[in-house]
């Protein structure tokens, strides 16, 4: 029995060690990241803060945005206005609009893993089913009512709710999910998301919108469609 001990101690040891190293294994910031050398990865905060930078003078591409030198750090990386402003809803045949404070817009945002978004819908207006790859979303409607839903990995479940003023709803990171305005007046809801840059996959825009488009035979045999329909349906994206 006593020799056991030394064994499961080893493997106890083992384990924590793996836990606590992907523990800290940076969550990507953008699509994909290929490694190169000498290049530094986001990840956890080394300091106390890390304010974004654009560098275009760089070949290499880190995992979030290269850090403003802290001496030159003020307090507009860390400030944004606008988010009092209604979007324009009528830009757009779905009636919606969305304007997401991300690492862009609020360099003060990089590293720290959050973003927020003010979305705005007419009457009937919707926010298409969409992904976030990178990003849980916590939704909090401000003004009328919204019918929401997430549809899970396989088997595809349908979780829905109508929304009104004051609801939370979350949708899990990576999962295909949408908003639409039941209501007959505007509705505004505001949105926090679990990553700088959570990244959006519009799901019609992305399968039949693509550049270049994905194959026709791919598509109406993936959908059951005639061709034409599929031809029909590329040219409203």
């Amino acid at each position: 029995m006593m020799k056991g001990v030394p064994y499961l101690v080893t493997v106890a040891i083992l384990a924590l060690a793996f836990s606590l190293a992907s523990a800290y294994d940076p969550s990507p910031l953008q699509d994909f990241c290929v490694a190169t050398e000498n290049a530094n990865s986001g990840g956890t905060p080394l300091q106390d803060f890390c304010v974004a930078i654009n560098n275009t003078n760089s070949a290499v591409f880190v995992n979030g945005k290269f850090c403003k030198d802290p001496t030159l750090v003020t307090a507009n990386d860390f400030f944004f206005s606008g988010l009092n402003i209604p979007g324009n809803t009528a830009a757009n045949k779905v009636g919606s609009s969305v304007n997401l404070v991300n690492v862009d817009k609020l360099p003060g945002l990089n590293t720290l893993g959050i973003s927020l978004a003010r979305l705005d819908f007419a009457p009937y207006g919707l926010n298409p089913p969409h992904t976030h790859p990178r990003g849980t979303e916590l939704l909090v409607v401000i003004e009328g009512t919204l019918l929401v839903g997430f549809v899970t990995s396989n088997p595809n479940k349908l979780f829905t709710k109508v929304l009104n003023k004051g609801d939370v709803f979350v949708f899990p990171i990576g999962l295909i999910h949408f908003q639409f305005n039941v209501g007959q007046t505007n509705a505004v809801a505001f949105a926090g998301l679990s990553s700088q840059n959570p990244g959006l996959i519009t799901i019609a825009n992305a399968v039949f919108g693509s550049n270049p488009p994905i194959n026709l035979d791919v598509l109406a045999k993936a959908f059951q469609l005639d061709k034409n329909v599929v031809e029909y349906l590329q040219k409203q994206f």
